[in-house]
């Protein structure tokens, strides 16, 4: 594997939750660059650094809603 896709939305208590497409790994943070970090921390409990499976690469696919009125 070479990029390990996140999709990124607003947590409904604020801040920002990130699931992993295709693998077991959640996590959530603050702000952005505190969840860059847990996104990090996260890929690299979850693959063993000598794992082939390890991406090299992490994408975060931000997706953000917005209401307005009719």
């Amino acid at each position: 594997m070479t990029e390990i896709l996140f999709i990124v939305e607003d947590a409904a208590e604020g801040g920002y939750i990130a699931h992993a497409v295709g693998v077991s790994i959640v996590t959530e943070a603050d702000d952005l660059d505190q969840l860059r970090a847990m996104v990090r921390d996260a890929v690299r409990c979850h693959y063993d650094e000598a794992d082939a499976e390890r991406p090299k690469a992490i994408r975060l696919h931000l997706v953000h809603d917005e209401v307005i009125a009719a």
